[in-house]
């Protein structure tokens, strides 16, 4: 490719994305950096600390008097929106700059692009191989519902009816019968467990679908967050008896806990839903729930449903036992979504963009050569070269950048904003000294690593950020955790975007109650959940919205 076609294509790409740089990108080829005009921030920095400040600072010698003039630039490539002050603004910023996902021409519909699977693929990776040793198999059921099996369970259906979406015309022609593409596969697969259910040696039925779902009834779509369509996993399984049924729901409940804080390195809170949240039709519902502290609301971030005999009993779901008699099984039904991916980058991203812990991250590592104008390029990219085929060979995600287009400072933003989770740098010094400069994502530490325990740092720093992320994370959740005992000190947490803990009489009249009287006040309040780890609650303990005795606490608060 010639240099004028390059630089074609360079000026067209960052014309769509950033117009205002098309005019300075296009003389690239045939200017030196020292010729350029005021560029933003990090495009032609050749210095680390240029690169790594939040504005640069060049410094020019005026003529007159030969006084040095200090002038503050802004990034090309940094956000236009803070987390702290514009939320929802820095978050579709840094999901679609960190080239996450990419908006699609249908609202509420989007395009995954491969740094999002990679995150996926992870958590899917260890999941299924968690299920498989539980003897859990995975099969794969149609997108499409007939209205009979749909409507067949009443609670189930009114649940999810306003978010069915609807085939109704083939062709010109309209269907006879219009079909319901899956808003979830409870009426889907339970006829055929009534079909492949005999008798008891046929139990337990336990299978599990990774697919896509369509739930479409909803406005202001958010990506990852609440989507028309989205990828999840969906268990369903069938028991002899409800104690294996309640086993199964708290071990995979486990699983998701373990996917949030051991691979996103995100805190939630294990608990079990009110009636009235709990799964249409469903028995008992249990969750996971995340909260992000700068809006001040939860998440539900997975769960994990006993059905009890309900659905057995519309499908007929029955088996005869080992004395010869007829019984209805009980069923659970269980999933996560790619939700758990806008929980991350809601809890860790920051004013550079998004933060990836290791665990998840497709690239962990990113190696940058910091070349000087006398300095030996070749060396130093061959350095580059080596140093990641090592991090490789050891089982570490490792990349480098060795884009002659690009300066260094553009490349530490770049990847920055894509959240890479340790940057090495090397430069003429480091090649001299045998070393690499090691810069950390989550809060900017630098460190010089001797190449000689390359790999053993790396790992140790890898694991140290994962951690790190946990811990901070779970500290701004916990200082956002409010103890209220009465309905005044609840409406001020909730101004105050607490995650409220309240002693709760149980009662679903004075749940709707709650949220009638928070919706004109701070924005409606709800359940989350009841926490499996139960504060102590002493006798004489009064609801804090009703004054009746309290039966349990449990979690309040505004939501996703």
């Amino acid at each position: 490719m010639s240099a004028g076609l390059a630089c074609s294509c360079i000026t067209a790409s960052l014309t769509r994305t950033r117009p205002y740089l098309a005019s300075t990108i296009s003389l690239l080829p045939f200017l030196s950096p020292s010729l350029l005009p005021p560029s933003p921030r990090y495009l032609f920095s050749n210095t680390r600390s240029y690169a790594m400040a939040n504005t640069d600072e060049v410094k020019t010698k005026l003529k007159a008097g030969g006084k040095k003039k200090e002038v503050k630039k802004e990034t090309g490539l940094g956000m236009s929106f803070k987390k702290d002050e514009n939320f929802g603004e820095w978050y579709s910023e840094v999901v679609v700059n960190a080239e996450m996902i990419e908006y699609y021409d249908i609202s509420g519909c989007y395009i995954l692009r491969p740094w999002t699977m990679a995150i996926w693929e992870v958590m899917q990776e260890f999941f299924d191989a968690e299920i498989k040793k539980m003897k859990i198999k995975n099969c794969y059921f149609p997108l499409f519902v007939s209205p009979g099996v749909l409507e067949k369970e009443k609670d189930h259906i009114e649940g999810f009816a306003p978010e069915v979406a609807w085939v109704t015309k083939s062709g010109k022609s309209d269907l006879e019968v219009p079909i319901a593409i899956r808003p979830t596969s409870e009426t889907v697969m339970y006829p055929y467990y009534s079909k492949w259910i005999r008798g008891h040696r046929d139990l337990p039925l336990r299978l599990n679908q990774w697919c896509n779902v369509v739930r479409w009834e909803f406005s202001n779509p958010t990506p990852f967050i609440r989507s028309r369509e989205f990828l999840w996993q969906e268990g369903h399984t069938a028991f002899a008896t409800q104690a294996e049924a309640d086993v199964e729901v708290l071990e995979i409940l486990e699983l998701y806990r373990r996917i949030y804080e051991e691979f996103l390195a995100v805190p939630v809170i294990k608990g079990k839903k009110s009636e009235r949240e709990k799964f249409a039709g469903g028995y008992y519902t249990t969750s996971v729930e995340a909260f992000i502290p700068n809006t001040g609301r939860g998440v539900q971030g997975a769960t994990s449903h006993c059905l009890g005999q309900n659905f057995a009993k519309m499908f007929e779901i029955t088996y005869e036992n080992e004395k010869g008699e007829k019984a209805m099984v009980w069923q659970n039904s269980w999933a996560y979504s790619t939700r758990t991916i806008g929980v991350m980058v809601m809890t860790h991203g920051d004013d550079k963009g998004l933060v990836l812990p290791p665990k998840v991250a497709a690239v962990q590592v990113i190696v940058i050569p910091v070349p000087f104008k006398d300095a030996d390029t070749q060396a130093i990219f061959d350095a580059c070269t080596s140093t990641a085929k090592s991090l490789s060979e050891a089982g570490i995600h490792a990349e480098t950048d060795l884009r002659d287009n690009y300066s260094p400072g553009w490349k530490y933003s770049h990847w920055e904003m894509k959240g890479v989770p340790l940057r090495l740098e090397i430069g003429p010094k480091d090649l001299a000294n045998s070393q690499v400069r090691a810069v950390r994502r989550d809060n900017s530490a630098k460190k010089d690593i001797p190449m000689a325990n390359l790999v053993d740092q790396v790992k140790e720093l890898l694991d140290t950020i994962q951690q790190n992320l946990f811990d901070v994370a779970k500290q701004k959740r916990d200082a956002c955790i409010q103890i209220v005992r009465t309905w005044d000190e609840f409406v001020e947490a909730l101004a105050q975007k607490k995650l409220i803990l309240a002693p709760w009489c149980d009662e679903e009249e004075v749940e709707e109650d709650v949220k009638r009287r928070t919706k004109g006040e701070t924005g409606a309040a709800k359940t989350l959940c009841s926490p499996f780890d139960q504060p102590e609650l002493e006798e004489g303990t009064l609801c804090f919205a009703s004054g009746k005795p309290a039966k349990k606490w449990t979690y309040w608060g505004k939501s996703y």
